[in-house]
């Protein structure tokens, strides 16, 4: 059973770079607590609780290692590990992009994080909207994927928007 928390921490704090993709189905965040050197057990779980508190049904890492996954038990949310794979990206993202899928056809609010919201994430995003037809125009995806990232996208995340209605 969680911890009852009282007065300002009961709410938590927004995770770093919180950014709607879809308008309260699904976000994306860096990895709750920071990552590397910046990592703060504190604020880690300040944001699960945020997280909690704000009624999202799944978490969804995609960093390769399982580090602190527990806390998401220990604080009472529900959470999946889908590691990106370098190797077999597409599949990968077919992987990801049917649990999406899943989740939000269930009404499940989502929430994917990696360690950092860079070209990965926002492409596998972009690539996401493409494939579940959101979008279908692959300019048009790349376009709103740049627009969320607030920049250019690599080329290995502009290349998965470009093929992913080949994934379904």
């Amino acid at each position: 059973m969680p911890p009852k928390l009282r007065g300002k921490w009961a709410l938590g704090i927004t995770p770093r770079n919180f950014t709607w993709i879809l308008k309260d189905r699904l976000a994306v965040c860096e990895r709750p607590g920071g990552y590397g050197d910046n990592h703060r057990r504190v604020r880690r779980q300040e944001e699960i609780i945020w997280i909690r508190e704000n009624h999202f049904g799944c978490v969804i890492s995609i960093i390769s290692a399982p580090h602190n996954l527990h806390n998401y038990d220990e604080l009472g949310v529900i959470h999946q590990h889908r590691p990106f794979d370098p190797d077999n990206v597409d599949e990968w993202a077919k992987g990801l992009f049917m649990e999406l899928r899943r989740l939000l056809t269930s009404n499940v609010k989502v929430i994917v994080h990696g360690d950092e919201v860079g070209d990965r994430i926002m492409g596998a995003m972009a690539a996401f909207a493409r494939w579940h037809g959101l979008v279908e125009d692959p300019t048009e995806a790349i376009a709103i994927g740049e627009r969320l990232a607030g920049h250019q996208l690599d080329p290995a995340a502009r290349a998965l928007i470009l093929r992913a209605h080949e994934l379904r």
